[in-house]
């Protein structure tokens, strides 16, 4: 794809974003519920296309967690539909007072949230994906281009020309949004530098792809780099609480980046933890490393000793690390030291505990006594999620709506002059 023609759909998305702004919202609710069932009649077509994509990859050998990320079968097309649906529900976050001031001169001083404008995304495997940015960036106002990967290339274009004659019904400007069907390295360069049309570019991918956005862009980047989440085990948690938590965060779906990569666990509750809980991990295929008291404990499974380099993996796999640690300040130096930032949690029973975790730990989504699988814009009641965000400026954890929007202020007078 030319430089010319990535300039071209930049143009048409810029000169779409402001009609966008300000479309009204049953509008919009009515393009995303057509949407919804556009998506409901086009599964035979979005199968036939998705088997296409995962055929090459599993020819390609590709690992079975991509291949999970890929696939999309009914149940993962009735959760597009249905993201279609409850993010339609949700309030409009555009035109909404967040502050409002009325100085001693009279001037009146409104803080009001807004689109961002255009945002690109960047994404690989997913093709779920192509569907909760368009859901998102349409009801909150922003233009967005999509550029997916060549893995997800066939799923992308049926569910995005779908999307597409769902939105012709209300006779959108076609640059609210548009998929880059190039595959090509060369298109994300080109795109990288439009910082003159792009106000944001979200990454989703592994940790070598974000890097590279970050590297190259002349665009603002949110993003996170990768998913070290970790479950610490406090001395005195309820048992069977513990042991459902671990095995839900590291097996109930491995390759994605809010499962556990290193189970944490107090010294004095190893014993009696570890070797169940290997037993579970065990049986569902858990590959499994420890630091030396973990593999001391753990004799009779097949467990080898962890390497240093380990504890910084995001494995997205069945392949975790566990760490017999002395207390809970052991436990968040861990995370502290190792951690991605991401999403962490502690079980435990006593209540200073909790609280000590839940202020020290310096992560998006910081959970007491629950998996870090839920962090997820759906399971937060954001509808959906652009993406998850473990950056500290505008946005963190789950881009929804409102993180999709900026504010400006917008100031009411009666003739005031500055003196």
């Amino acid at each position: 794809m030319s430089a010319d023609t990535i300039k071209d759909i930049v143009t048409r998305a810029k000169k779409a974003a402001p009609g966008l702004s300000t479309l009204d919202t049953a509008v919009k609710d009515r393009t995303l519920l057509a949407m919804a069932v556009i998506l409901d009649e086009g599964r035979a077509a979005i199968k036939a296309a998705n088997d296409l994509d995962v055929k090459k990859a599993v020819e390609g050998g590709k690992d079975p967690a991509f291949i999970d990320r890929l696939k999309l079968n009914d149940k993962r097309i009735d959760g597009m539909r249905d993201m279609m649906k409850e993010v339609a529900a949700l309030k409009d976050p555009l035109w909404k007072v967040i502050d409002r001031k009325e100085r001693p001169n009279g001037l009146i001083v409104e803080k009001v949230r807004v689109p961002i404008g255009v945002i690109g995304i960047i994404y690989e495997s997913r093709p779920n994906v192509t569907a909760d940015c368009i859901a998102l960036c349409f009801k909150s106002g922003n233009a967005v281009i999509l550029r997916g990967g060549t893995d997800a290339i066939n799923s992308n274009k049926v569910i995005y020309s779908l999307l597409k004659k769902a939105a012709s019904l209300e006779k959108l400007d076609e640059g609210v949004f548009q998929l880059i069907e190039d595959t090509k390295r060369e298109a994300v360069d080109e795109m990288l530098q439009a910082s003159w049309g792009i106000d944001l570019i979200m990454p989703r991918g592994g940790e070598s792809l974000i890097r590279n956005v970050v590297e190259k862009s002349r665009i603002p980047v949110i993003k996170h780099y990768k998913g070290v989440c970790h479950v610490y085990i406090d001395l005195g948690s309820e048992r069977n609480m513990a042991l459902d938590i671990a095995y839900n965060a590291k097996v109930q779906r491995p390759g994605v980046c809010n499962a556990m990569e290193t189970l944490l666990v107090h010294e004095g509750a190893a014993g009696d933890i570890l070797p169940e809980i290997a037993r579970r991990y065990t049986e569902a295929g858990v590959v499994m490393k420890g630091c030396p008291v973990t593999v001391g404990i753990l004799k009779a499974y097949d467990i080898v000793e962890a390497r240093e380099e380990d504890y910084y993996t995001e494995y997205s796999a069945l392949k975790m690390n566990i760490r017999v640690v002395h207390s809970i300040d052991e436990a968040i130096a861990h995370i502290s030291g190792y951690g991605s930032h991401h999403s962490d949690a502690i079980v435990t029973n006593n209540a200073a505990s909790a609280e000590k975790f839940l202020r020290e730990v310096d992560s998006a989504a910081v959970y007491v006594n629950a998996s870090t699988r839920f962090t997820d814009g759906g399971e937060f009641g954001l509808g959906a999620e652009i993406g998850i965000s473990t950056d500290k400026i505008h946005a963190r954890g789950p881009m929804g709506l409102e993180e999709l929007t900026i504010y400006k202020y917008i100031v009411r007078g009666a003739g005031q002059i500055r003196r």
